[in-house]
């Protein structure tokens, strides 16, 4: 068995090989150790799960190690979305919260994150000293009160009904369908929108640890169930939560997937041109140079980071920041906490349609010649562990002068090495630290030329 090591925001592991009680057990110790140091005193600690295998039993021990420490905690009595816990700890001014999910990955995983006392995602120096504390101190267990465990959703639940313009959604003849893909966004949706002319229809809500058989990610590859359902309904809009509902997966009124590059940047236009919210705008390394030019239409700030949401995170709490958002579909707005919600932006998504009043197919045809065309495409692969460590290094001492016959004008090494092209098509190479696996990204404005600059990609990946 591996060493425990963290990750973006936590540690995950697969069930009963990495990811067992004694390993809960140490990393929790490990958070109590850190948070003991960080003198939080009386100040609760929120713990939330979600609806993968043992979730439950796991959180309740993680609960039980925090008591044993002399730590406060508010330990949720049901299934939650990562937003919903974020919420909880911003509303109760808590000292942080951690959540057992892995997320979007497989049924197998599972997983702890930390969430810091402003709400947000754990930056590198909290999980470094995390991890510092591990296997230091033998972990302590006490048991707690059971009237420390409460439904944590309703204040989250009436702020998103505060949050967006409720009324224009319910009055709107929309037909919505909401996928949970078993996950912890359930029916929140639906609950939130019952009442009106706005029709809601979920689909796989129901709690399930194998997710049936399908990855909890709002990808395109795994949102067939989705798509079907809005052609069986003729509906104007699916919406897609994963496995611990912070990020979003969004299909159009002809069942067409929009990707995140597109929603996000339809919200942005939204809360700039509905809601006239002042604030600056954060994008990955890898998400689309759309972004730039509605920074530059709006004369609005734009933030480059690189990939990982905690870096989203840490401007939001530095800058005044409209929104901020990633490839995969994580987004986090202004005036709610530092962090994904993928609900949320289901429910902007909602309301900016029902403003408009038109469909979401015409919306983004509409953004399309405004401000042009913009498609991409990222392939995951295995890569060979020797050159893996070696190709980023080596394309930054030997970068090509062209790709596609375009000509390369700037490289961006920040976060592995992105190179961008004349006509401002780019190509982004990015490798994994604990896996054989390269990341190939790359947009443009015609899916030809896209393709070619991708098989430049592959080409000069694998001749290394």
């Amino acid at each position: 068995m591996e060493r425990i090591k963290f990750g973006t925001d936590g540690w995950r592991g697969v069930i009963s090989e990495d990811f067992t009680f004694e390993n809960v057990k140490i990393v929790s110790q490990a958070m109590a150790d850190y948070l003991r140091e960080k003198k939080i005193g009386k100040r609760e600690i929120i713990i939330g799960y979600d609806a993968r295998f043992l979730s439950k039993e796991y959180a309740r021990l993680v609960a039980s190690v925090l008591t044993g420490n002399g730590i406060r905690v508010i330990l949720s009595d049901r299934i939650q979305p990562v937003p919903c816990v974020c919420f909880v700890i911003k509303d109760k001014k808590a000292a942080g919260g951690i959540m057992i999910t892995a997320s979007h990955n497989p049924f197998k995983y599972n997983g702890i994150k930390f969430k810091g006392e402003y709400a947000g995602s754990a930056d590198e120096a909290t999980t470094k000293r995390i991890e510092g504390f591990l296997y230091k101190n033998k972990p302590k267990e006490m048991d707690f009160e059971a009237s420390q465990r409460i439904d944590l959703t309703p204040p989250y639940l009436q702020f998103l009904k505060s949050f967006v313009n409720l009324e224009a959604i319910k009055e709107a003849p929309l037909k919505v369908v909401v996928d949970s893909m078993h996950g912890a966004g359930k029916d929140y949706t639906a609950q939130i929108l019952k009442g009106g002319k706005c029709q809601v229809i979920t689909i796989r809500g129901e709690e399930n640890p194998s997710f049936g058989g399908v990855n909890p990610e709002p990808i395109l590859e795994n949102l067939k169930a989705l798509m079907d359902k809005i052609k069986e309904e003729k509906a104007d809009v699916g919406l897609a939560t994963d496995g611990d509902g912070d990020r979003l997966g969004v299909m159009d009124n002809k069942g067409n997937f929009v990707n995140p590059h597109q929603v996000l940047s339809l919200l942005t236009l939204h809360l700039i041109e509905s809601r006239g919210w002042s604030g600056g705008i954060v994008k990955t390394i890898s998400t689309t140079s759309l972004l730039n030019k509605i920074a530059e239409k709006h004369k609005r700030r734009i933030y480059k980071t690189p990939v990982g949401f905690k870096y989203i995170c840490e401007l939001m709490l530095k800058e005044d920041i409209l929104i901020g958002g990633e490839e995969s579909g994580g987004i986090g707005v202004k005036n709610h906490v530092p962090d994904r919600d993928g609900l949320l932006s289901g429910l902007l998504l909602l309301e900016m349609i029902a403003l408009k009043k038109k469909p979401l197919s015409q919306i983004q045809e509409e953004m399309r010649k405004e401000f042009g065309t913009y498609l991409f495409q990222r392939i995951d692969s295995e890569y060979p562990v020797d050159k893996r460590d070696i190709l980023i290094p080596t394309l930054r001492k030997k970068p090509p002068k062209e790709l596609a016959d375009i000509k390369v004008k700037e490289i961006d090494a920040s976060d592995g090495i992105k190179f961008i092209l004349e006509d401002n098509s780019w190509l982004l190479f990015r490798t994994s630290g604990t896996e054989p696996i390269i990341r190939i990204y790359a947009e443009s404005d015609e899916e030809g030329k896209l393709e070619k600059i991708m098989e430049a990609g592959k080409k000069l990946a694998f001749s290394i």
